[in-house]
């Protein structure tokens, strides 16, 4: 009778080690390498533009315009308000150039 329990004890151990293999080999799979999106594949091509960052006197202009449009943007000691969009921009140009930007010469 002892040789029978030693035969189903190694006979059940025997099991569960096969199925710890088993299981194993199931999650230590490789993964492929994921896949490209189109506008990855396109970039690599060169048909994407590149946009170039905008200057400091860009910056100041685009906000300048967006006060004017709001009806917020004053001029000078009066502060009367603007409405002229080119003196808008010169306003924008000005800024900038006190923050140090590189802004063509004032034309007079």
């Amino acid at each position: 009778m002892t040789t029978q329990k030693t035969t189903t004890r190694s006979g059940t151990s025997a099991r569960k080690t096969a199925t710890k293999k088993t299981a194993t080999k199931k999650t230590a799979t490789k993964k492929g390498p994921a896949k490209k999106s189109a506008a990855k594949k396109r970039a690599g091509k060169g048909a994407a533009r590149k946009t170039s960052a905008k200057t400091t006197a860009q910056k100041k202009v685009k906000k300048v315009m967006h006060e004017r449009k709001a009806g917020t943007l004053r001029s000078g000691k009066s502060g009367k308000k603007v409405t002229s969009r080119k003196q808008a921009i010169a306003i924008g140009l000005s800024e900038a150039r006190k923050a140090g930007a590189k802004v063509p010469k004032k034309k007079t």
